[in-house]
């Protein structure tokens, strides 16, 4: 099992889209070179001034490729600061180096962060042998000692757990994504399964009719041409949406006409008011299911996390392009933050299938407003 273990964090790929050199990364370098020279100025007892340069150097110029080139900035850093040390014991040079090198803390850190399972073992075996050598250059107590192992090796446990944490967070967020594809696939997957039933209903209606009633056929091929055309778009909509396999569910999916039935009375706290204007006619059936889906996890969420709320109010507004949701509660604005879990990312993902906005935060006055824009023929991206 040690084994497999020792194999598995060899093996790791470094993480995906490691961001590159930021504004706040010069600034770092900025602050910790303004830090170097007045060490340079103010201390005394520091080794020669070529040296104090070369390290500087190589600690500054590093940082700024520390997470797209995890080991090359260990390996330039911590190599040039070993060749420093080395010189030093070699030619017998009084004085110490700069605090600043600290900040060759931020290497170890990176490279447990960015780098691949076989660049942090490599990485960590050459900041190893540099905490060897400049013990030995600077002659530290046994404590000094210690407490610098144990700085770099807490700041490469720092990063690993980072890593991981934000791994596993990426995990949790893609299976919220997956699961709100795969319900909104099922939803789209009955409405297409309506629709090819009516459409056998009138095939079949106008065949019989079709020698007694020509004139009744013809009705019957208008209702068959307009289902199927419905039909194409939902399944246009099932191919741009990612489904798992799994069984169907055959119970009627919610929708619009669903969304009144979530309302409250005044006996139950929060109370629930709900209110449709505009036109709802020929809304797309998962358009529909999406404005109840949605409703729905805002009112719970309404529920379980906004303090103080008396009262949700619910208002979908149809026009002829797109429905709009909003949902405000009056709960109270302090300590007020985001639902735990990933509802909202559920939420954001089904508004997103269908082509729409979704967007949650505090309302400008008091409590929490959760609002989405759906187009009324629920287009996928």
């Amino acid at each position: 099992m040690a084994t497999n273990a020792l194999h598995s964090l060899w093996a790791e790929p470094r993480p995906a889209n490691a961001p590159d050199r930021r504004p706040r990364d010069w600034a770092l370098v900025a602050v910790l070179a303004c830090w170097s020279l007045l060490e340079v100025v103010l201390r005394q007892g520091l080794a020669p001034r070529p040296l104090l340069l070369l390290a500087v150097f190589a600690v500054l110029g590093p940082l700024l490729w520390r997470r797209t080139h995890p080991l090359v900035a260990v390996a330039v850093s911590f190599g040039t600061l070993t060749i420093v040390d080395i010189v030093r014991i070699l030619t017998g040079s009084q004085g110490t180096l700069q605090n600043s090198i600290s900040a060759a803390l931020i290497l170890a850190y990176a490279l447990f962060r960015w780098g691949s399972g076989r660049e942090a073992a490599s990485g960590l075996g050459v900041i190893l042998l540099w905490l060897t050598i400049t013990n030995i250059a600077d002659s530290t107590s046994l404590a000094d000692s210690v407490a610098a192992y144990g700085f770099f090796l807490f700041a490469a446990a720092l990063g690993a757990a980072i890593r991981y944490h934000t791994k596993i967070l990426t995990r949790d967020i893609d299976q919220a994504k997956a699961r709100e594809r795969e319900q909104l696939a099922r939803e789209l997957h009955d409405t297409v399964a309506h629709h090819v039933s009516g459409i056998a209903i009138q095939a079949q209606a106008g065949r019989a009719v079709a020698a007694s009633h020509p004139e009744r056929a013809v009705e019957a091929l208008a209702v068959i041409e307009d289902a199927a055309t419905r039909t194409l778009t939902e399944l246009r909509a099932i191919v741009g949406v990612l489904r798992a396999t799994q069984d169907t569910e055959f119970a009627p999916q919610p929708g619009l006409a669903e969304v009144e039935q979530l309302a409250t009375d005044d006996r139950t706290r929060p109370c629930v008011e709900v209110t449709l204007f505009g036109e709802f006619d020929d809304l797309s059936p998962a358009v529909g299911a999406a404005i109840y889906r949605l409703a729905q996890e805002s009112i719970t969420n309404a529920r379980r996390h906004a303090r103080h709320a008396t009262q949700v109010t619910v208002a979908v507004t149809g026009d002829a392009d797109q429905v709009r949701l909003t949902i405000d509660d009056d709960g109270s604005a302090a300590g007020r933050r985001a639902p735990a879990g990933y509802g909202l990312v559920g939420m954001r993902e089904r508004a997103s299938l269908l082509g729409g906005t979704f967007h949650a935060g505090p309302a400008a006055e008091r409590g929490w407003r959760v609002e989405a824009v759906l187009p009324r023929t629920g287009t996928p991206r």
